[in-house]
């Protein structure tokens, strides 16, 4: 394979050395994890909770494009992206360039007490391309969790009601509201408690295991909000348009956009979480464009500074502005180094089309996935858009019938790549999901190069 290598000439130059060492392709050069990456490990668990897990002990040195480097030298195919942070690629020119010159200039103030024109130019990016064509605020915070958190407390403020309702197989956060609002407990909840109260778990749409149409699925949700909730106790509906953890669930057409007009009658705020689904992760700039669907309010974190951390509450500016002066912010909410880097995201997506490389990756990815399926009874499903696709495995034998989720298959797939340089991810409410999540840098060479891992690594299973 030839080496290819994301462009560095932008590069400052104490950057461009490293950034040009990382080829675009798989290496292992030791065992997974090598001898070094054991000896942090070591170290690791001597000064780190056990409650701070990592899916391969594999420590990182660098990292380039679709390539992550560990301290052993090993070169791993990255499909796991930092769970769909890193969207634009490892180190991509422009972004560090951003970061290093605002860096140099300001790198606090706090936008609450002196401003800076980073934090707005973000804010009329976001306005620019979250759906809907009105007029729109933002608000900056740090993570997806804390943009959740934000987007509930705007709504309750703006309708002046309690209640948060969300989908069944959701995931939305660790702190005590999210977990409170994910569908699993565990590990995410187990032992938190006391959580959140008011949050109520509506019935989804499914359409691999329950084969509703996308409107017979929004008036069984529908149906379950109006008689256990009830619409006038109900502040918001938050809804990823394509599921993350809960394994990439797709929902069938006209799911979205019947829940949407439901919540508008009844002053209802609707609410995109794509935390995980944003950012050009799909072929679009958000999920939400797929479905034909115009939230009230869009959430935005993970790939929006390709890894410095930024999160946003982008919506109609009369639902914005519900808040009183200094209701909302926080101490590093919208940091100029972090603002910088995400107008650096937005210029790549426009400059390099990055659009059209996520739908590159889905043809190339789900064409390879169905000739896996053909071999392979195990593959019960395959879905996504774009960077964001998944399989769901069941149990040999069961894809037409009981459709019995095979967790282990997954383990067992997840482990052999990462033996021969390919992170994978699994996911899904039974664990039985393989998730594809790759930056917009994987070319389909590497693609290729993942699916035959994954060919081998099907062919070992019992």
């Amino acid at each position: 394979m030839t080496d290819t290598q994301i462009p560095v000439e932008s590069l400052p130059a104490e950057s461009s050395a490293q950034a040009a060492a990382v080829p675009q392709e798989r290496r292992v050069v030791t065992a997974i994890p090598g001898p070094k990456s054991q000896e942090l490990h070591a170290r690791r668990t001597a000064v780190v909770s056990s409650g701070v897990s990592s899916v391969l002990p594999v420590y990182i040195e660098r990292a380039n494009g679709a390539i992550l480097v560990d301290v052993d030298g090993n070169r791993f195919l990255d499909f796991g992206a930092g769970i769909g942070v890193t969207t634009a690629g490892h180190t991509p020119a422009n972004v560090v360039e951003a970061i290093t010159g605002q860096a140099r200039d300001v790198l606090h103030t706090l936008f609450t007490i002196t401003p800076y024109e980073e934090y707005v130019r973000v804010a009329e990016l976001l306005a620019e391309h979250t759906p809907g064509d009105f007029p729109k605020k933002t608000v900056l915070v740090n993570s997806g969790a804390e943009a959740v958190e934000n987007g509930v407390k705007i709504a309750r403020k703006h309708t002046g009601r309690r209640a948060v309702a969300v989908l069944d197989h959701a995931y939305h956060g660790r702190t005590n509201l999210t977990m409170a609002m994910n569908y699993k407990a565990m590990p995410y909840a187990t032992g938190f408690g006391p959580l959140a109260g008011d949050v109520y778990h509506a019935p989804s749409s499914y359409p691999f295991r329950d084969g509703l149409s996308g409107e017979e699925a929004a008036k069984r949700t529908i149906g379950y909000l109006e008689k256990v909730v009830g619409a006038t106790d109900l502040a918001c509906l938050v809804v990823e348009p394509i599921q993350g953890e809960g394994g990439f669930m797709v929902y069938a057409d006209g799911f979205l956009p019947a829940l949407q007009e439901w919540c508008t009658a009844n002053g209802v705020v609707m609410i995109a979480d794509e935390i995980q689904s944003g950012m050009a992760r799909t072929g679009r700039y958000y999920a939400a464009e797929h479905f034909g669907w115009v939230p009230d309010l869009v959430l935005t974190a993970k790939g929006i500074a390709a890894g410095m951390p930024l999160a946003a509450v982008t919506g109609r500016a009369e639902i914005m502005d519900a808040s009183q002066p200094g209701g909302l912010g926080g101490t590093f909410g919208g940091n100029p180094v972090a603002c910088a880097a995400a107008v650096a995201v937005f210029e790549a997506i426009e400059q390099e089309d990055l659009l059209a490389e996520g739908r590159r990756i889905e043809a190339t990815l789900t064409a390879g996935l169905e000739r896996l399926r053909e071999k392979y009874d195990v593959i019960g499903d395959i879905r996504g858009r774009g960077a964001m696709i998944a399989i769901e495995l069941v149990k040999p034998g069961t894809a037409e019938t009981t459709k019995e989720p095979n967790p282990e298959a997954v383990s067992a797939l997840v482990a052999h790549a990462a033996q021969q340089g390919v992170l994978f991810l699994s996911a899904g409410t039974w664990g039985n999901v393989l998730r594809f999540l790759p930056s917009l840098r994987m070319t389909d060479e590497l693609i290729a190069d993942a699916l035959g891992v994954l060919d081998d690594a099907f062919a070992t299973l019992a």
